[in-house]
């Protein structure tokens, strides 16, 4: 049963979809019947294939360098407890193998948002509140740097990129944080570049508690005012520069996402607005201002601010990454406006999360499944409306937009339903998470993969065929992760060199698939893991559905080669 809020918006896909098939003719349809059994190793073609860079040259889509518009599918992988960072190794408590990597692929997926952390890059030395470091004045060097332990974590995190590189995975680097630090129950900053004000005094109970405490709020102000001797901003971009730095040659990293869920918890006006404007300063920096949604003028910086903010760090040590900005993560839990505004920049990409409030604290999973969808719809809809405000003049239509975080629990169906929602809203996702590490920040069921090593049942809803690189403008997709189908609409582009690229989940459709094409062919061989279609000369529209299953007139036995 749908809640009158989904039955609006897909009332109105639906006959925008209607109306766009309409136009399609129907007589010189192909079709193929496929089945993992055929073409076990099958991979796209080199040609077919998604690599990266990708660009965000302005409106929803992310392009590649063939002119195709791109969607990710993914999962999250963050390791929030020391080293922070996960072992290659196999059999120890963090192993990541190259068998885990295929498994993602084998799903139909494609990129992995890896979690790192300021604490692995810059561990520093001492504990918190340290007057050296915490004293109020002009930003200087507190000596926290050490280039040995620097390299050390880094060569870690290049070796599990390296790893999903070889499953054909994407990858965004991910700078972790929840509620700061270790010392307020979460991760993300080195203890010495925690500032409280005094001891850390924090409510009894779950984590999220601490995000109403007076020390955090203290040691997270001092971060975005960057107001005291410790330059504790100015030591954050110099670790990012060394990271992108080093990770520039790696060819499947795409993008970065500077600071993960940034934060404030003052919910009046006046106050959020104080706050999106040193969080905009912490993005570009003094001499890149842009400016809020609400104002007309651009941002004015506080002197303590770096002259060059996060985005500028990491675009001058990486030129080809996305950079993934999010906006105040309070703030877009309220009705207000989210103020995160324009910025002068050409990469960006507006960074989504949603998570349903109707939930346990303790396993994640819905406590009022209906009341959960709709908030998640609505979050995203307003997501959709905010994208277009960041129009800059480096991206006139606004920036590119992806959901980095959702999920984190076993309910099928409140997955299924946001799959549904992205699909529909033409919005690629990476699910949180792949594995269960003991979050301190997260909840029991959160994890795809179980403790006991078996697949959460929410993977149903994720391992389902979507288009992974489309040679031309989208008109429809419809991902149902119900029925494991697809069905794509879109309008050819002759610039794009490429062809069309679907993503199939060869694990979970072990009856094989019909693939129907109008206004193309399909190039691929049957059972290979993609199906690749190229246009017809003339085509004015391409039409493309797929379906669990034999095709209408044939038989599955023989064309397995059974009796």
């Amino acid at each position: 049963m749908l809640s009158p809020v989904r039955r609006r918006l897909f009332a109105t896909l639906a006959v925008v979809a209607v109306i766009a098939a309409s136009c399609s003719s129907g007589p010189s349809v192909q079709s193929q019947f496929s089945s993992p059994s055929m073409h076990p190793t099958a991979q796209p073609p080199p040609e077919a294939a998604v690599v990266g860079p990708l660009s965000s040259p302005g409106g929803p889509y992310l392009y590649d360098t063939d002119h195709r518009v791109v969607f990710l599918h993914g999962v999250n992988l963050v390791e929030k407890h020391p080293p922070y960072v996960l072992s290659i190794t196999p059999g120890s408590p963090t192993s990541f193998t190259f068998a885990d990597a295929q498994r993602i692929e084998h799903l139909g997926l494609n990129v992995v948002r890896l979690g790192v952390t300021w604490a692995g890059i810059e561990p520093g030395h001492g504990g918190i509140n340290q007057p050296a470091v915490c004293t109020p004045g002009s930003p200087g060097d507190p000596g926290m740097w050490n280039s040995a332990a620097a390299a050390a974590y880094v060569a870690q995190v290049r070796a599990v990129i390296d790893l999903l590189a070889r499953a054909n995975l994407m990858v965004i680097v991910d700078m972790h944080q929840d509620v700061f630090a270790a010392a307020f129950r979460g991760e993300g900053a080195p203890p010495w570049a925690v500032c409280s004000d005094g001891p850390v005094v924090l409510q009894p109970g779950r984590w999220s508690k601490a995000y109403s405490s007076h020390s955090l709020n203290a040691a997270i102000g001092h971060f975005w005012r960057n107001d005291v001797v410790g330059n504790l901003q100015g030591n954050f971009d110099r670790s990012w520069s060394y990271l992108a730095s080093s990770l520039r040659g790696a060819a499947n990293v795409i993008g970065y996402d500077p600071f993960n869920e940034p934060f404030s918890t003052s919910t009046t006006q006046v106050d959020r607005h104080a706050f999106a404007t040193l969080l905009e300063c912490a993005y570009t920096g003094r001499l890149h201002t842009g400016r809020l949604d609400s104002d007309t003028i651009n941002t004015s910086c506080p002197r303590t601010i770096p002259s060059m903010g996060m985005i500028p760090t990491i675009e001058a040590a990486d030129p080809r990454g996305l950079l993934f900005v999010e906006p105040d993560l309070y703030g877009t839990r309220h009705d207000g406006p989210v103020l995160l505004g324009p910025m002068p920049f050409p990469r960006l990409v507006y960074n989504v999360h949603a998570y349903c409030p109707e939930r346990s604290g303790l396993t994640g999973d819905p406590t009022h499944l209906m009341a959960c969808e709709d908030h998640i719809l609505l979050s995203l809809s307003r997501a959709h409306h905010v994208r277009a405000t960041l129009a800059s003049r480096a991206q006139r239509s606004g920036p590119a937009w992806l959901l980095t975080e959702f999920g984190a629990t076993r309910s099928a169906e409140m997955v299924a339903a946001a799959v549904q929602d992205a699909s529909d809203l033409q919005l690629g996702w990476i699910y949180w998470s792949w594995f269960w590490l003991n979050d301190p920040t997260g909840s029991s069921h959160e994890a795809l993969v179980m403790r006991d090593g078996t697949l959460s049942p929410a993977v149903a809803a994720l391992a389902t065929p979507y288009p992974e690189a489309v040679a031309g403008s989208p008109v429809s997709i419809d991902s149902d992760p119900r029925a494991h189908s697809l069905d794509l609409l879109y309008v050819p582009n002759p610039k794009a060199s490429a062809p069309t690229v679907i993503s199939i989940p060869r694990d979970r459709m072990h009856n094989g698939w019909c693939t129907s094409v109008d206004g193309g062919s399909i190039r691929s061989a049957p059972g290979a893991s993609h199906v690749v279609i190229d246009d017809a000369d003339g085509a004015s529209l391409v039409h493309v559905v797929l379906r669990p299953g034999a095709c209408p007139g044939t038989n599955p036995a023989v064309l397995n080669g059974g009796g």
